[in-house]
């Protein structure tokens, strides 16, 4: 499994960013919705945090529950395109301390977890600069 994603960006604070995360390779349709997806960050000089994920109720239900990090809970929204095995991740209301390298990850789970060793596979991180 391939992921790729893109959006990043220069923007100011208090705008806002679309990252998207593209599943390919070994997968079939409605992929996302038998594995969960994360979204984690890395700032320069820190470890990798976790920034937002989906699980899923399993048996492949679109019936899914996102969670996110309290410093981006009410500004950022996690959604799937399932039929495009397409994960988003909308950023508004952007602040500097969200400067970083944003990575996508799948598990072999229905259920997502803030834990960086519990996903399986990583998209190449895309980077958002938010300037003051």
């Amino acid at each position: 499994v391939q992921l790729q994603a893109s959006g990043g960006g220069l923007v100011q604070a208090g705008g806002s960013l679309r990252l998207s995360c593209i599943a390919s390779g070994r997968t079939g349709s409605n992929y996302f919705t038998n594995y969960a997806m994360g979204w984690f960050r890395q700032a320069p000089g820190k470890e990798r945090e976790f920034v937002s994920s989906i699980s899923w109720s399993g048996g492949g239900s679109s019936d899914g529950n996102a969670n996110y990090a309290d410093s981006v809970k009410g500004r950022f929204t996690m959604s799937v395109d399932v039929a495009g095995n397409i994960v988003y991740l909308q950023m508004r209301a952007l602040k500097p301390e969200d400067t970083a390298v944003h990575y996508c990850a799948v598990t072999k789970s229905t259920i997502g977890t803030m834990h960086v060793p519990w996903y399986n596979y990583w998209g190449q991180g895309t980077l958002v600069t938010v300037s003051s």
